[in-house]
């Protein structure tokens, strides 16, 4: 369990008096001795010479630190929070970083040191706010010199904090990856999990990382579709499955597999019946072997009474269901034939407007004073612009 430090602001204290001065928390760490810190600052600022000694004791504590903006970290106390080696804002908390001030007076040469003290103690403050955020003196100059307030969002944006506690339950990439493929085929769901038991990393949160697997769960999910997706071809239409068609298989009616097949029994173009029931396979019935498919091709093999078929009804009804599936089989084909062409044609066209768009041409020299109807016409080889020209054209014309 973490030792915990509260720098909250009193009637009485600030940063650098009291229980918010650099002795109090030098003592508080003595206590710690060792043990992991948490340090709550809830303050509107104080000395920032104060802020620099606490900075420094939590930078060189040997024990894991970690402060906590819960509601403000103003001025001296924004240097404070840089101390964590992580660092936590509430989502409703405020950081403000500003220039240094004091509050002396004097004549013009005691002023003018100030003014040097100032400038030195601010290229101190930017310096721990640059060793934090990775910006640079100017950008870091820019946001002292505007008296700038960070909420936390912008805070993370920026860099002066790691995280934003928003009060929620932690979210970690097992538990987002999880309820991504709680509606996915048995198939991938196993290939998953057999990722997230290998990878320990799934079982902590870390923003970043979910955010990346939210945009190529998409492409994974695609990917082992079509390495495991299969399609049996029926008497009813097309059956989508993973892996080998047994007993117990999930079967769907769509390819993206998400539609369940109805209850019914189906019959392939070789003849097995597959009896389908709540979306899973419940059996697989093999052709008749004494069913001969090719028994009423051959008249000379026929009995004396051809009025007296041999053949069972059930054969000849499963004779027949082949047959559809198989009529079904050709017009996926000619389907899939079919809008291959239409995209061909499609790309064929596009192809000769881009084509044409090349060479119609829409230059124009710069300062032509063309007008766009112009575009489309036929540049004359000779167009006389002034009057005088104009007019000896016309007489030339005339003789």
């Amino acid at each position: 369990m973490s030792y915990k430090i509260y720098l909250y602001d009193t009637d009485q204290d600030c940063i650098g008096s009291g229980t918010l001065s650099s002795s109090y928390v030098k003592w508080q760490l003595e206590a710690a001795a060792g043990q992991d810190v948490e340090v709550h600052i809830s303050s509107a600022g104080g000395s920032a010479f104060d802020a620099i000694a606490i900075y420094d004791l939590l930078k060189k504590y040997t024990g894991n630190v970690t402060t906590y903006i819960d509601a403000l970290a103003a001025s001296a106390a924004s240097i404070v929070a840089m101390g964590g080696k992580t660092i936590v804002m509430s989502k409703y908390a405020l950081l403000m970083i500003h220039k240094p001030m004091v509050d002396t007076g004097g004549n013009s040469d005691e002023l003018l040191k100030d003014v040097q003290m100032l400038n030195v103690v601010q290229s101190r403050l930017a310096q721990i706010y640059m060793d934090k955020t990775g910006l640079d003196i100017a950008n870091i100059n820019t946001l002292i010199n505007s008296v700038t307030w960070l909420t936390a969002d912008q805070a993370l944006d920026l860099g002066f904090i790691d995280q934003v506690e928003d009060y929620s339950a932690n979210i970690t990439n097992r538990t987002l990856i999880k309820n991504y493929i709680s509606a996915a085929p048995t198939a991938y769901q196993k290939c998953i999990n057999k990722i997230l038991n290998i990878n320990s990393n799934m079982n902590i949160e870390n923003k970043e990382l979910i955010e990346k697997t939210t945009s190529v769960l998409d492409k994974i999910m695609n990917f082992f579709k079509k390495v495991v997706n299969k399609q049996t071809i029926t008497d009813k239409g097309t059956l989508h499955h993973a892996g080998d068609m047994d007993e117990g298989t999930e079967v769907y009616q769509d390819e993206d597999m998400t539609t369940p097949a109805p209850t019914d029994t189906y019959t392939t173009s070789a003849g097995k019946e597959i009896a389908v029931a709540g979306g899973q396979v419940q059996k697989i019935a093999s052709p008749d072997p004494d069913a001969d498919p090719d028994a009423d091709d051959d008249d000379d093999d026929m009995p004396e009474d051809k009025f007296k078929s041999s053949k069972k009804p059930t054969n000849v009804q499963n004779r027949l269901q082949q047959v559809k599936a198989k009529l079904h089989a050709q017009t996926a084909l000619l389907n899939e034939a079919k809008a291959a062409l239409e995209e061909a044609n499609t790309r064929l066209k596009k192809t000769r407007n881009e084509v044409k768009n090349e060479i119609k041409s829409d230059f124009t020299p710069i300062g032509s004073k063309r007008s766009n109807k112009a575009k489309s016409e036929p540049v004359p080889f000779f167009a006389p612009q002034t009057t005088l020209a104009q007019n000896a054209v016309k007489k030339a014309i005339s003789k």
